[in-house]
């Protein structure tokens, strides 16, 4: 199965639905509102499986960071470069089967986003739901592109689900 594939299965259509929200925009200077919405259009493609989008909006040198239980393939301290970051998609889409995403607040000052929401998902290793759990990114944008991707979650939550027969 290609990458595409995986990340399309994983985060579904909702991600794109969800995204076209620019609210405040209008009231932005223009790097903040260049931030905005080079994250905006990160998450937008990823969550439809675009991946010539997500490569265009990705620093050469971006980092994506989440901490959790690393016996789940797709968490880890932190992996750095498109290729390796690709290779991860690959692998959480693989694993994670995204049954619910909401973004319920965002924004931004200067290169920095921040996004909250809500989701769900259930993980092909068990099968299980992990239940419905908050997340939070922080990330930011240099020249247009993202360079950090840093990742909040329940990993407690996840790693249940995960570990759960």
């Amino acid at each position: 199965m290609n990458r595409r594939t995986l990340l399309t299965t994983s985060l579904g259509a909702s991600l794109a639905i969800i995204l076209g929200q620019h609210a405040g925009a209008q009231d932005m200077d223009q790097q903040t509102k260049t931030s905005f919405d080079t994250v905006m259009g990160f998450m937008g493609a990823m969550g439809s499986g675009d991946m010539e989008k997500m490569n265009a909006l990705m620093a050469d040198d971006m980092v994506w960071h989440n901490e959790g239980d690393t016996t789940i393939p797709w968490v880890h301290g932190g992996i750095q470069g498109k290729e390796a970051i690709f290779d991860f998609l690959g692998v959480f889409g693989a694993g994670l089967q995204t049954t619910k995403w909401e973004n319920t607040d965002a924004f931004a000052s200067g290169d920095t986003v921040a996004v909250f929401g809500a989701m769900n998902g259930i993980t092909t290793h068990s099968g299980k739901a992990i239940g419905d759990f908050s997340f939070a990114l922080r990330a930011k944008v240099r020249d247009g592109q993202v360079v950090l991707w840093h990742w909040f979650e329940d990993s407690f939550a996840l790693s249940k689900a995960y570990h759960t027969a």
